[in-house]
């Protein structure tokens, strides 16, 4: 097989969660132990620092795997979905898995895969893992795909285990409660590992504190550690609650709400400091985290043929968007263009209401089975007091946001990670 054919054939022979939803949800770790068993283990040949939460995650993920190769680390970094290119999901020290890698990786597991029917995300996981060790990484960063406690990725015992935060997403696997959510997030804890928990929520806090108390694995919430707060754009003052001192970061990526994950990041950082070799300095801290980049995270994509500001996000669930509608409100426009897509399984009476009012919709739907017809949307955000009209297609909807905004306006595009996919 080629790469083409390689793809064509794990997206064939396992359904990815991203594009059909429930029906590629695996339940359990059997299949995962099983393939990683046949690669011999080979996340135990290095360390690993495990991310989980509902937002953020690929954010921290991120931050953590450029400061540590800002230190000289040879880094292996695994997160999920991919925008553009499936190897996005894995690399090391910035660079993608080659074509060939995944050619060679596919026709080596095609027979196991056949037999053991795992799922797509589970393929990638062991593609991952096993492409870490053959690259001889001093560590590696991995972000969970969902949840925690039965995740594929939960097999590794890392040095320190990362939780963002915790709010409503993927309720028919994770729980209706936020509580229940947390305790599948926990999941992720391990005897003994140090975990950070990005904030200190008073309904999820009991959930993380007993399943540290019962591992015996000591707990930090980074909110108590570090205060945050952002100013132009990516300049961040970060106050340590602890001795009152005051220093200033500069990220790679945009964003007011990217506050709350770079004090989860900082909090890590401080435990792996202690855990590593060697301790990461002040500098080496401050230039990975001003290498920090997500693509698809608050990022502008306009041209210099665009009337106006056209800026994509990926914040798709209630906590996410949020983050996103208050960005929204920080920005100066005579008028807003917003081109929204969302998936068919997300539950569009928690997350409308945090749309803002004012705006001009272009209601679309992402070119995969799991997307929310355009005709179905446009109908319930009528309903919800939203405004605009129907185009069939992301590509022409922006299209259309183009056409019709004027220099001072701002086209937003969002709702779905596949949404922003299309435009990227």
């Amino acid at each position: 097989m080629n790469y083409a054919e390689s793809i064509a054939y794990l997206y064939a022979a396992a359904p990815m969660f991203q594009s059909v939803g429930s029906r590629a949800y695996k339940e359990g770790l059997e299949t995962t132990e099983a393939l990683n068993e046949l690669l011999g283990k080979p996340y135990l040949a290095y360390p690993a620092v495990h991310v989980a939460g509902t937002n953020g995650k690929g954010s921290v993920s991120q931050m953590l795997a450029a400061v540590l190769r800002e230190a000289g680390y040879k880094v292996g970094l695994y997160t999920s979905p991919h925008l553009r290119d499936f190897r996005e999901r894995m690399q090391v020290d910035g660079r993608m898995i080659s074509e060939q890698e995944v050619v060679e990786f596919v026709e080596r597991l095609k027979p196991h895969i056949e037999r053991l029917k795992p799922s797509f995300f589970e393929i990638t996981t062991a593609m991952a893992f096993d492409f870490f060790r053959r690259q001889a990484v001093d560590i590696a960063v991995v972000e969970v795909g969902m949840g925690g406690r039965l995740d594929c990725t939960n097999v590794i015992t890392p040095l320190v285990s990362v939780i963002t935060n915790i709010s409503f997403d993927h309720r028919q696997f994770l729980g209706e409660t936020l509580p229940e959510i947390a305790g599948e997030k926990a999941g992720i804890i391990k005897p003994g590992v140090p975990v950070v928990v990005g904030e200190f929520q008073p309904e999820t806090a009991p959930t993380f504190i007993a399943k540290a108390r019962e591992t015996g694995s000591p707990i930090l919430f980074a909110d108590q550690r570090y205060r945050c707060d952002g100013h132009d754009g990516r300049m961040f003052e970060v106050e340590n609650r602890g001795d009152g001192y005051r220093f200033t970061v500069q990220l790679g990526m945009e964003g007011d709400y990217q506050q709350r994950n770079l004090c989860t990041a900082l909090a890590a950082l401080d435990i792996l400091t202690e855990r590593l070799p060697r301790p990461l300095t002040t500098n080496e801290v401050r230039r990975g985290l001003a290498e920090a980049r997500v693509p698809g995270r608050w990022q502008r994509i306009d041209t210099g043929e665009d009337p106006c500001p056209i800026v994509c996000d990926t914040g798709h669930n209630e906590a996410g968007l949020a983050f996103v509608a208050g960005q929204l409100k920080k920005q100066v426009y005579k008028k807003l263009y917003f081109v929204l897509g969302v998936v068919a399984d997300k539950e569009l009476e928690h997350i409308l209401p945090l749309l803002p009012r004012e705006a001009h919709y272009l209601f679309t739907q992402a070119a995969l089975p799991r997307a929310l017809a355009a005709e179905r949307l446009a109908e319930v955000c009528r309903a919800a007091g939203l405004r605009g009209e129907t185009v069939a297609s992301v590509p022409r909807a922006l299209d259309r946001a183009r056409a019709l905004a004027g220099p001072e306006d701002l086209v937003f595009v969002g709702g779905s990670t596949f949404t922003v996919a299309e435009v990227l």
